[in-house]
């Protein structure tokens, strides 16, 4: 059915093309013979092809371009008839007797334009006479396209001021009285369009007439382009006039088409002196307008004006503009009931958006729009609409993008309270870009309170908000989330240390309600926060400031006893136990020899009843080694108990590599560069004697179990520590020791049972050119590695 009617309209659209083109083609013989009446019969049969009312607007438009060039050519001849000398007036009086109406005021109009360019007769009167003549035309499609023609022949013709038609001192007026009275017709024909056909008809006339609307709009463009208006005749005749027609036609396409015009073709400084009248038209126009649009709009202009220079901005200030916005908004949503929470959220971040710029200064206006918003709000619940969601994201991230600064947004009390109206998925977008913000400003948060209200925004991110199942979170986005967290932690600091204290205060209350999951991430940032402090404390007295509720070293050790112990719940013992290691470094930097104690031995615990995996055995061991090696604050007692621990736990690891490799790492408890009172050669020999054991009980179970000795890489390694404390001067490694070794190991490389290492070879040939470079140092050093034979 569709597709047959759409053949049909073809099918008149060629045989109107056909008609025009053959009484054009008549039309221009006549004219090229001077033949003035075969002309103008041509051209009026060619125009009647406009009198079709089968065509859609846009066919119609097709036919109606073609006959406006012919109209072009036929202009130009009448111009070249007037300098000839033919009257224009005779030629506008002969036209008229054209049989039919259409095609006589296309020609009239054509004259016309010739007869105000010749200025034998006042543009206005011409104007005048033409715009009431056209009002035979009452036809809708054909209404609109004859005054398009007008409007488009007449458009550089207006008497406006400074043009070369201009008449007497109410020139402009006669100007925009034309253009508006062409506005007004246009309009109501193409309403009308809206309530011709059948009812079933009616989405099919919608988006025709919407094809349509740009011909009603371009009048007001025209009228926005008359030099001759300024503020007051714009204030107090064009506005009102054209307002008038907006409002009575009563027509939602209209009226939101013509307002969103009114708002871009006039300038900003007349809609901001006009803001009364143009507000006051909003809650009188049909409750089906898309009225949020057209406010926000407005607001984007006058946002975009206001940042465009500050000398602009007492022009707000006089005329109250905020406050006449605001008004306008609540009115609005007021007479709209119904009006989605997408449309309320809309026009408070347009208004929140306009505050900024204008009021940059008046944080209270920006919290009274949140504010209104919030209210508005009231009862919905969480919003789950995502357009909605989506403009309460912009609404929010608009004061962090004009101020760059989440301390400012703090202060907008009303800022939290429009957060709460997020559904749990946008509420984590906006966290995110909050703390996108901070870091992207490097803001500096520095007090307990600002951070109690940042880690109330952030919520979100930190814990689990009511109805947030685990399993429909992606990992990778999990751990992103969590990361940006940790980095905000690491972001707050205050140089005061109880100030400080307090903060570190504030997110471990926080934190600790992430859940199991979150630990993980955001307890490390938190224990390196705590360290930072003890760090700064370093070295003072026990209570600098002189009071008990003072920051010590001892107190903030308390809190991360506490703060790591929650990561029991995870369990995560791998990272409990580098932390306890990290915070026993601390303690033994401030001399605190129990709280160093504490913390190792809560590290052994771990050791002994959470970690069970032989790989993570290992690692766990050469961390405890290894701190344990750098600690001076152990008397004699502490640190043989802490050592014999580290090295019984070696001795039981599971493969005899590791263990090797953990027992003659133990060596270096024995002997402390730095430290007199910490060199026992003796137990130094007897860590590696005890590695070297291990290492040939390996060899023999490797010979055991796959007939070959395996690789010599161990004997190797003792033999680099050897050579280490050697070089120390550790009295119990003699040259005899390091000789049995090296001979050794080229015993066992040229044994027929080993198995081939290429990485083992290099490692020994390596060690045995760094023995003779020693010795070719010659004094000492020389003197020292000269008996060993290589």
């Amino acid at each position: 059915m569709i597709s047959g009617v759409a053949e049909d309209e073809e099918k008149w659209l060629a045989a109107g093309i056909a008609g025009l083109q053959q009484n054009a083609f008549y039309m221009h013989r006549a004219l090229d013979s001077n033949n003035l009446r075969d002309a103008l019969k041509y051209s009026a049969q060619m125009l009647s092809e406009l009198r079709t009312s089968k065509l859609s607007p846009h066919k119609y438009y097709e036919l109606y371009m073609r006959a406006f060039d012919e109209l072009r050519k036929l202009e130009m001849f009448f111009k070249e008839e007037a300098r000839r000398g033919c009257s224009i007036i005779d030629l506008y009086e002969l036209v008229q007797h054209a049989g039919n109406i259409l095609p006589r005021l296309y020609l009239l109009c054509t004259v016309g334009s010739v007869y105000i360019k010749s200025k034998e007769a006042p543009a206005k009167d011409v104007l005048k006479d033409l715009v009431e003549m056209c009002r035979g035309i009452q036809h809708p499609l054909r209404g609109l396209f004859l005054r398009s023609y007008l409007s488009q022949v007449s458009r550089d013709k207006l008497p406006d001021i400074g043009s070369e038609y201009e008449g007497d001192a109410d020139t402009v007026t006669d100007a925009v009285e034309f253009v508006l009275q062409n506005f007004t017709e246009m309009n109501k024909l193409w309403v009308r369009m809206q309530h011709q056909g059948p009812a079933r008809d009616k989405e099919k006339r919608e988006k025709e007439r919407s094809e349509l609307r740009d011909l009603v709009g371009k009048n007001l463009h025209v009228l926005s382009q008359i030099e001759g208006i300024d503020l007051d005749m714009y204030k107090d005749g064009v506005l009102p006039r054209v307002l008038e027609q907006v409002v009575n036609c009563k027509d939602e396409l209209a009226q939101f088409y013509l307002m969103d015009c009114i708002i871009q073709v006039f300038p900003d400084e007349y809609h901001l002196q006009t803001l009364d009248v143009l507000l006051g038209a909003c809650p009188l126009l049909e409750p089906s307008v898309d009225i949020k649009t057209v406010l926000s709009q407005l607001m984007e202009r006058l946002s975009n004006y206001a940042a465009s220079s500050t000398e602009v901005l007492p022009e707000f200030l006089q005329v109250e503009a905020f406050s006449k916005l605001s008004n306008a908004i609540g009115k609005v949503i007021e007479a709209q009931v119904d009006m989605p929470t997408v449309g309320v959220v809309t026009l408070y971040s347009s208004l929140l958006t306009f505050t900024l710029h204008v009021h940059p200064d008046r944080l209270d206006y920006a919290d009274q729009v949140l504010g209104a918003c919030v209210k508005k709000l009231s009862g919905k619940g969480k919003i789950t609409d995502s357009r909605a969601t989506k403009q309460i994201v912009a609404l929010l991230s608009a004061p962090l993008e004009k101020y760059n600064d989440i301390v400012t947004a703090l202060k907008l009390s009303n800022y939290p309270h429009v957060m709460e109206y997020l559904d749990n998925e946008t509420n984590k977008v906006m966290s995110t870009v909050i703390i996108q913000s901070i870091m992207k400003n490097k803001t500096c948060i520095s007090t307990s309170d600002k951070v109690e209200a940042l880690f109330e925004l952030v919520k979100g991110l930190v814990k689990d908000l009511d109805g947030t199942l685990h399993d429909e979170i992606d990992e990778d986005d999990f751990k992103e989330e969590q990361n940006s967290v940790s980095r905000l932690i690491q972001m707050l600091y205050n140089e005061d240390p109880v100030e400080m204290f307090k903060v570190i205060c504030t997110v471990k209350k926080h934190i600790l309600t992430g859940g199991p999951k979150r630990l993980p991430f955001t307890v490390p940032p938190l224990v390196f926060s705590c360290l930072k402090l003890v760090r700064q404390l370093q070295g003072q007295e026990e209570n600098p400031f002189g009071d008990e509720t003072s920051t010590t070293p001892k107190k903030i050790f308390q809190l991360l006893n506490q703060t790591i112990e929650a990561l029991s719940i995870v369990p995560a013992p791998e990272l409990s136990l580098q932390l306890y290691l990290q915070c026993a470094e601390a303690a033994n930097d401030c001399d605190l020899e129990p709280v160093a104690y504490e913390f190792f031995t809560q590290a052994y615990i771990l050791y002994e009843e959470e970690i069970s995996d032989s790989k993570a055995q290992v690692t766990a061991i050469h961390l405890i080694i290894g701190t344990l090696q750098r600690m001076h604050v152990f008397g004699v007692e502490n640190r043989d108990t802490l050592t014999h621990k580290a090295t019984g736990y070696s001795a039981k690891l599971l493969k005899k590599p590791d263990q090797c490799r953990a027992v003659y790492a133990c060596s270096h408890l024995f002997w402390v560069d730095d430290q007199e009172n910490m060199k026992d050669g003796e137990r130094v020999l007897l860590c590696l004697k005890r590695s070297l054991r291990i290492a040939n009980a390996a060899q023999q179970m490797t010979n055991a179990t796959r007939g070959s000795t395996g690789s010599v890489t161990l004997f190797v390694e003792i033999l680099n520590k050897y050579l280490y404390f050697f070089e120390k001067g550790n009295p119990q490694i003699t040259i005899s020791t390091i000789q049995g070794l090296i001979e050794l190991i080229t015993t066992e490389m040229q044994s027929d049972s080993t198995t081939p290492d290429p990485a083992a070879d290099a490692f020994f040939a390596s060690t045995l050119r760094y023995i003779q470079f020693q010795k070719q140092k010659g004094g000492a050093v020389g003197e020292k590695y000269e008996p060993i034979k290589v």
